[in-house]
């Protein structure tokens, strides 16, 4: 008698070979999961973060800004390619507190955001929401995610300036290094 070795020796599949599980599958039916209205709370907690890359002033114009901007809406994937971060793991604290959210029929607030600009070599900035951008993610890249999304007014571009050009990559390769887009993101590549 031959030996089996395993618990499906010998027996023979149907359908596809098995991929990669991915954690949309538990997702099927979950329907828009989004508030219209950002929360008290979000504002503040931009500005916390807005503090960490901007003057007082500029934290102050940006928040009073979001507070009054339009909701417009762009998928999941745009936003973390946009902004330069990676996606975080399902299993981040954050991101699963969110997923939880979502499982429970709760609605998440809106994403707050910076606009970013390509010719000064600035990603999207991420005011409030990354972790919420992240499990939408999770549940359908595709998904429109309302954003209160505002404008930088920083210094005009350099004349002549191109993204990714032997100017930009100077002295002002240090600060577009240094603004958090973490890996991944445009910065340092040539416009065509």
């Amino acid at each position: 008698m031959a030996k089996k070795s395993g618990s499906g020796a010998g027996t023979k599949r149907s359908g596809p070979l098995p991929t990669r599980t991915v954690v949309v599958d538990r997702w099927v039916g979950v329907t828009d999961h989004w508030s219209e209205v950002a929360q008290d709370h979000d504002f503040p907690a931009a500005a916390a973060y807005l503090g960490l890359v901007c003057e007082p002033t500029e934290v102050r114009r940006l928040v009073a800004a979001l507070k009054m901007a339009p909701t417009v809406r762009h998928q999941a994937k745009d936003l973390l390619r946009a902004s330069g971060l990676t996606l975080l793991p399902g299993d981040n604290a954050h991101v699963a507190s969110d997923l939880a959210k979502i499982r429970r029929g709760d609605s998440l607030s809106p994403v707050l955001l910076v606009r970013g600009d390509y010719r000064r070599g600035m990603p999207l900035t991420i005011a409030d929401g990354y972790h919420r951008i992240c499990a939408s993610y999770y549940v359908n890249e595709d998904a429109d995610i309302p954003c209160l999304l505002v404008d930088h007014k920083g210094p005009a571009p350099k004349p002549g300036f191109r993204f990714g050009s032997a100017a930009s990559t100077s002295a002002g390769s240090v600060e577009a290094g240094a603004s958090g887009a973490g890996s991944g993101g445009p910065i340092g590549r040539p416009v065509a």
